[in-house]
């Protein structure tokens, strides 16, 4: 008789360790960890054109031409807009794009 069947397991000792898993071992779920969300703020800006703030709000955030529009003028009108909501690390590299492109965006935990 095989080794295999003395211990009552069909499962070949020498495979990997997930493969060696067994019906009677508890599988353990992988729980993924959500990154805290941060708003992206665009201010009013007075300086550049208000074609050239909807194009870079386009490039960098992505957005389609017609929400870009409507959160410049919100920002136009109210001095202040959300462009997106993300994790920190992204939001702040939208700081560096937005800064480098003289255009200012501030971000604080959603």
């Amino acid at each position: 008789m095989s080794e295999q069947r003395r211990r009552g397991s069909s499962v070949d000792p020498k495979a990997p360790v997930a493969a060696r898993r067994t019906r009677t071992q508890p599988r353990q779920e992988t729980q993924t960890r959500q990154l805290p969300p941060f708003k992206v703020l665009l201010h009013n800006d007075d300086v550049n054109d208000m074609t050239y703030v909807v194009r870079t709000i386009m490039e960098l955030v992505h957005l389609p031409q017609p929400i870009a529009t409507q959160r410049m003028m919100e920002a136009h009108t109210k001095g202040l807009t959300l462009l997106c909501v993300t994790h920190k690390e992204r939001a702040e590299l939208y700081v560096d794009q937005f800064a480098s492109k003289k255009l200012t965006v501030t971000i604080e935990p959603a």
